[in-house]
């Protein structure tokens, strides 16, 4: 690495990087030799400004003196660093640190007027120079010197290792990010999703009510370290949520680049393994994760195009109360000419001579809704990473031609897809490449007049005239407020009904239009359980069907010779009320012990739906079985093979092949009882909850029955507990009020943006083409 930071302990560095090179004293350095393998030592004693040279190079000056000659000017010397090593130096030097300079060479070592010596070493990449910073305080290198942070000894635990209510400390590779926006409530919040070398990945919902303190990354790919992480289980997802005391810092994922962490926070431990953690996950992340493909130069971004856009701000304006426009560059040319947002009567903030200048090089981006209140506050001039920015072509007509084509920007509403806008800071590596990009651009060769948009400077006034009016916002709005969002396929574009209903089958199609009705009205009945194997759907038993059964097998006296095994304790009971009838309640051990009621699986003979549903509030799981020749069996599949709480899990009677009860010992962990483990070990095939609907999609163009079989991503509602509850019959009664609302015309309806697959059914010998609703889901904003 170019540049080191070795933390003192006591005055003792934590690591001995510099035993492989010898010291040379200030006084025995001399022009023409060879330093390749010797380093000097000293105080910092000055650092002038970082300057750059006509070719853009960076240049750094720096003072050292010897530490143990301090009072002598003979024992002073001059550094010169060049080039990345330069900037990355400029960072983290502050005066009074010890520095080492190890591969360097003497440009001059002569006696000034005045009889002391001028010593001038220099150092850059290209000679391999490596610079040591010896520091005995953990530093926010953006800021002020950090004051002493008692060591900590922190252990950090793998993705793969994280169980439901712990509170860890981990490690990650980004894979996705939203920059931090404000909630629903009075806190920021961000959601990144991190991978680490156990290939498991892990999404964080962070919050804090200080902007700062969360997570500043700037792109995919960027390495995080979250202390005091709380886990949890949502969904029977695992997450990571803040707790008390979180903090977090960020490192870029770039390798070779110096590890400096981000963070707004004065006080954080970073020790010589953190600092191996994060160059070992760059190296994890170079040779498994592939590059984000989505950050784009305006020169290669293509119309119906969501991509990340680094660029630096050159104006901005109010256009309404929600949508506001800014006027960036990043010195690369549209392929397209590039629409220009009418804004005669706006005020324009900005240098508006520049402004003209550049006018075939900056592009018009007009943001919706939540991300206008951040743009209010950006200031101009400074460098932006703009995320999930949408391009499309729109047909305009101007008083020069008739018709044109421009290419339209628009950040919208929301933030899904990691939406948002992030000010980068000078020091990052992207925003260096964009200076170079930016001071290299010849301004004389880009002073013609845009065809689709014709302006003038004069006394420093801009005026712009174009047929792309605010009325078109609207259009976009119209978009950006659909009522459903595509998790895939986002590439495809759009295709009108009319010509999918004009196509053979199979394709995928993206479409946008209005939910015109639906099938069933009544929702409860479009709940159904579904095979994945044979994809038979069937009807959800009713209470009383399953009451019948479990009557038919109380009928069944328990036998005593399956009683109390291995497996499992029994007790049996007589209930009086009701005949001869005998209940028995088989308790499964877990290593010959039984576990809390709440982590206890039980198996009951006898039992009724009414005496199940009490014991399975109590008990983690229950399971009805039944007295076979030589073991217990499940009751049949016509009854639920496990019962939690009030969800019942039922199996295919076509795809199952039972086995005894006694498999169950098989399983490893007795205390979670997935419903998919004791579904295998027993053979049973088990059948998933879905929503099945029918929607009547209408664009203007054509109308189109689409299928929906969901289980919970498309309404984001398991379909497996919305029969026993009542809130989520009034959310999912709700949301489909706002997709199909009723009362009013279907003008008024919101958009969905749905993605439908088309496939061929027969029906003895008629065929007909049905299409099906695919990768989509209810948008956020309505949930």
């Amino acid at each position: 690495m170019p540049l080191e930071l070795i933390k003192e302990v006591d005055g003792v560095p934590e690591i001995q990087l510099l035993n492989k090179f010898h010291k040379v004293e200030f006084r025995s350095l001399r022009r023409g030799c060879d330093y390749s393998k010797e380093y000097i030592q000293g105080k910092l004693s000055f650092i002038s400004p970082l300057t750059y040279r006509g070719n853009g190079t960076a240049v750094l000056k720096i003072g050292l003196q010897d530490k143990e000659n301090s009072d002598s000017d003979a024992d002073t010397l001059s550094v010169l660093f060049f080039g990345k090593l330069a900037k990355d130096c400029a960072d983290v030097f502050y005066q009074g640190d010890t520095v080492a300079v190890a591969r360097f060479v003497v440009l001059s070592g002569s006696e000034s007027r005045d009889g002391k010596n001028c010593i001038l070493l220099k150092a850059f990449e290209g000679l391999r120079s490596t610079v040591y910073v010896y520091v005995k305080s953990v530093r926010d290198f953006s800021a002020e010197s950090m004051s002493l942070v008692p060591a900590t000894n922190y252990t950090y635990t793998p993705l793969s290792q994280l169980k439901d209510g712990m509170v860890v400390n981990v490690y990650g590779v980004v894979k996705f990010f939203k920059p931090p926006y404000l909630s629903k409530g009075t806190d920021y919040c961000s959601v990144v999703t991190i991978v680490d070398q156990t290939n498991v990945k892990l999404t964080c919902l962070l919050f804090s009510g200080n902007y700062e303190a969360l997570p500043i990354i700037y792109k995919n790919g960027d390495i995080v370290r979250f202390h005091r992480l709380k886990i949890q289980v949502y969904k029977n997802e695992t997450q990571g949520v803040t707790s008390s005391g979180f903090a977090a810092l960020t490192f870029e994922g770039t390798l070779g680049a110096p590890v400096i962490p981000r963070t707004s926070s004065k006080y954080f431990t970073f020790t010589t393994e953190d600092h191996k953690t994060v160059e070992a996950l760059r190296v994890w992340a170079s040779n498994h994760i592939s590059p984000s493909s989505t950050l784009l130069q305006l020169c290669d971004v293509q119309p119906m195009q969501y991509f990340d856009l680094t660029c630096q701000l050159l104006g901005k304006a109010e256009v309404d109360g929600t949508s506001f426009l800014l006027k960036v560059w990043d010195g690369t040319r549209t392929p397209f000419p590039s629409w220009r947002v009418l804004i005669r009567d706006l005020a324009l903030e900005g240098d508006l001579c520049h402004i003209q200048q550049l006018q075939n090089l900056a592009v018009d981006i007009v943001v919706y809704d939540n991300h206008v209140r951040v743009a209010r506050s950006l200031k101009i001039g400074s460098f932006l990473r703009i995320y999930s920015l949408h391009t499309k072509l729109q047909s305009m007509n101007s008083e020069s031609q008739s018709a044109s084509l421009g290419l339209e920007f628009h950040l919208h509403g929301g933030t899904s897809y990691g939406r948002g806008i992030r000010v980068l800071p000078g020091g990052n590596s992207d925003v260096e490449q964009l200076k170079k990009v930016l001071e290299s651009v010849d301004l004389t060769t880009n002073q013609r007049l845009n065809p689709v948009c014709e302006s003038r400077c004069e006394d420093c006034s801009l005026t712009m005239s174009s047929s792309g009016s605010v009325s078109l916002f609207e259009v976009e709005r119209c978009q950006q407020l659909s009522a459903t969002i595509l998790t895939d396929h986002q590439y495809l574009e759009k295709t009108p009904l009319c010509a999918i209903l004009k196509q053979k089958a199979p394709e995928k199609y993206r479409i946008r239009a209005k939910l015109r009705s639906y099938k069933p009205r009544r929702l409860f009945q479009s709940v159904k359980l579904h095979c994945p194997e044979c994809h038979t759907l069937q009807e959800v038993p009713q209470d009383n069907d399953l009451e019948v059964i479990l009557q038919e097998g109380a009928t069944k006296t328990p036998d005593t010779k399956l009683q109390n095994t291995s497996l499992y304790d029994s007790n049996v009971w007589n209930v009086q009320e009701q005949g001869e009838r005998q209940v028995a309640i088989h308790f499964v051990k877990n290593n010959n012990i039984l576990p809390l009621s709440n982590e206890c699986l039980i198996l009951i003979e006898g039992g009724t739906l009414s005496e199940i549903s009490k014991l399975s509030s109590t008990f983690h799981g229950v399971i009805p079985v039944t007295s076979g020749s030589e073991d217990l069996e499940l009751l049949g599949l016509s009854t639920p093979f496990l019962i939690q709480g009030k969800i019942h899990h039922y199996g295919c009677k076509q795809c199952s092949s039972l086995k005894p009860i006694q498999n169950l010992n098989s399983l490893v962990d007795k205390t979670s009882w997935s419903p998919s483990s004791v579904a295998e070990v027993l053979g049973v095939v088990p059948l998933q909850y879905v929503f099945v609907m029918t929607f009547t999609l209408d664009d203007g163009t054509g109308v189109l029955e689409a299928y929906l079989l969901d289980s919970e991503k498309f309404f984001q509602i398991p379909a497996s507990e919305i029969l026993t509850s009542d809130d989520l019959q009034k959310d999912m009664d709700m949301i489909m009020d706002m997709l199909c609302p009723p009362g009013i015309k279907i003008d008024a309806y919101p958009w969905l943006e749905c993605l439908i697959k088309s496939y061929n059914v027969t029906n003895g010998t008629e065929q007909k083409i049905c299409y099906q609703i695919f990768d989509t889901m209810v948008a956020e904003d309505l949930l």
